[in-house]
């Protein structure tokens, strides 16, 4: 039962104000504040993967710096402690605060658009400016042509690529003299512009906007305190900061403000005996812990946050893929397309809880990103698909898969390719699926560890059995859906259980049964033996003789690592 006396989870609150003042559930972090004003640059880059909490740091330090809203939201936290730091810095700077996550148009022109809708939003909350003497005519004239709308009557912001590109600098001018104090400007979402550009083919054009819309607003900015930007890669200097020397980097392999961004496990197991679900702990830990940024060893918060809300209301929940829903994943799917066979061999060792040693790059610009594969080594890295262990040396990292998520993603994403490759030879493929009609075993073995030689399987470790059998049960279960005159169902309730794949061709009236094992230590022949007792044992052809089909065949279907063993029986009467 859901305790109403609790504090509410904040499941898509980037809102500081809104979290602490409508009573949600808060992991402090204010000890990033801290932190960073006793290591800043004068321009200062965090790069996190996505889902870790970004966004709302940054709404955190809007708020602590700005003079607006009720300073008590830090009652009790970290920052409130540090006396000395908030009395010189809490509430005395104006604070330009920047998403350009939406900013990600199929087109340069509505890209441009969107950037001068929420550059000329943020300025229009200084309205108060064109009031009083503070400013001259000429510069309340200035800050018009900020917040100018164009002549469509759509309410969009019309700016002149001169005023846009200087609208930053301009707004810190402004603000500066209309406050008396110089400006912090927070950019997150720094690098979506140029993501987006590169996926839809405006790149050049985007680099040149941003390039001097950055370089006028962090390098020749007389009227800036400092900035912080917040994105997913470093973005290389020859990309957007030519020429930036004042910047400051805090990437996922640096121990400044390392524990600021993600849970760490006294912050999980906290928030776990708050709301009663102590005994949770393991299982989160297997499935959304396991990143290291900097000394610091931290969970995914968007999973636990995500995980813990729904425990609220189902206590038993199985854990559940969260992070996979917030992206394409689409660079797996680019590592495995440029997957050599010593490529796939690195990809094998990850998925079996081995690591493997690279060479990370964390300054790419998005258009080399997918250059050659050890880029997008790095970008799995960069990204959160991967994480690190031991020592840096230079720019190798021993890399690993962080978690059960993401194994998940990698595992997903792998039986996705491996049936599309499969996909490119449709006679193998027929020739295939017929040889499970026909019961020839030998048949569906040599195409079987045919595909497994050409892409992925997996090696015989300590990842727990089931795993693997899900593997090759989705690889199959891939394949044998080619045939589009057979109902091909997975984990069908059918006698005593569940059978893991049943085929049922309406036209012949057959079906067949399939039960799939992973034959440990490599005894494939006991495993097939097992995999057709099951079949027996649980009467598994129940329901496809039930539905009609004359002629059951049963299929034990046993593999270990490249190589498989397939043996059939046809049954009489359903058996």
């Amino acid at each position: 039962m859901l305790d109403l006396r609790k504090k509410r989870l904040p499941i898509g609150i980037e809102s500081f104000e809104e979290l602490r003042t409508e009573d949600y559930y808060y992991v402090d972090k204010t000890a990033m504040i801290s932190e960073l004003l006793l290591r800043r640059g004068k321009v200062n880059l965090f790069t996190r993967p996505r889902r870790f909490g970004k966004s709302l740091n940054m709404a955190m330090l809007k708020c602590f710096f700005e003079p607006e809203g009720d300073k008590g939201i830090f009652d009790g936290l970290y920052i409130s402690k540090e006396s000395a730091l908030c009395e010189k810095y809490m509430g005395k700077f104006p604070v330009v605060l920047l998403s350009l996550k939406s900013v990600n148009g199929t087109d340069y022109t509505t890209a441009r658009t969107l950037m001068c809708s929420v550059i000329g939003n943020e300025a229009m909350k200084f309205h108060e400016m064109q009031n009083g003497d503070k400013l001259t005519e000429q510069e309340k004239e200035i800050y018009k042509q900020l917040i100018k709308v164009d002549q469509t009557g759509r309410g969009i912001y019309g700016m002149s690529d001169a005023v846009l590109m200087g609208s930053l600098r301009t707004l810190s001018m402004l603000l500066e003299k209309y406050y008396g104090r110089k400006v912090i400007l927070l950019i997150d979402e720094y690098d979506v512009p140029l993501a987006k550009a590169e996926e839809q083919g405006y790149y050049d054009q985007m680099v040149i906007l941003l390039r001097n819309l950055f370089e006028q607003a962090l390098k020749t900015n007389d009227s800036l305190y400092f900035a912080v930007l917040s994105g997913c890669l470093r973005v290389a200097k020859e990309s957007i900061f030519t020429g930036l020397n004042n910047l400051s980097v805090f990437t996922v392999t640096d121990s400044e403000c390392d524990s600021c961004f993600g849970f760490v496990d006294d912050e999980v197991k906290e928030m776990l005996e708050y709301y009663g679900l102590s005994d949770k702990f393991e299982t989160i830990k297997e499935w959304y812990d396991g990143y290291r940024f900097g000394d610091a060893d931290v969970y995914c918060p968007w999973d636990v946050v995500s995980y813990v809300n729904k425990l609220l209301v189902k206590r038993n929940l199985p854990p559940q893929d969260y992070w996979i829903n917030t992206s394409s994943n689409d660079v797996v799917r680019r590592l495995l397309e440029k997957a050599a066979p010593d490529t796939r061999d690195e990809i094998e060792r990850l998925i079996a809880g081995e690591s493997v040693v690279k060479a990370v790059n964390e300054e790419l610009t998005y258009k080399e990103l997918y250059d050659n594969v050890e880029n997008v080594w790095s970008i799995l890295f960069t990204t959160g698909y991967l994480t690190w262990r031991g020592e840096a040396e230079g720019r190798m990292r021993e890399l690993v898969i962080p978690n059960r998520e993401i194994h998940n993603i990698f595992m997903e994403q792998i039986r996705n390719w491996m049936q599309r490759k499969a996909r490119e030879d449709g006679a193998r493929l027929r020739e295939f699926c017929e040889a499970f009609e026909s019961a020839d075993g030998e048949m569906v073995r040599r195409i079987f560890e045919a595909y497994l030689n050409e892409t992925v399987s997996i090696r015989d470790t300590a990842v727990r059995k089931e795993l693997k059998e899900n593997f090759y049960h989705g690889f199959l279960l891939g394949l044998l859906r080619f045939r589009e005159d057979w109902k091909v169902i997975s984990n069908r309730e059918s006698g005593r259980g569940y059978a893991d794949i049943i085929i049922e061709h309406f036209s012949e009236k057959t079906g067949i049964v399939i039960e799939v094992k992973y034959g440990e230590k490599g005894n494939l022949d006991a495993a097939c033996m097992e995999a057709l007792q099951q079949i027996k044992d649980k009467e598994y052809a129940a329901q496809p003789y039930l539905d009609g089909m004359n002629r059951i065949i049963r299929c034990g279907f046993a593999c270990y690592g490249k190589r498989c063993r397939v043996v059939f029986e046809e049954a009489a009467n359903g058996a």
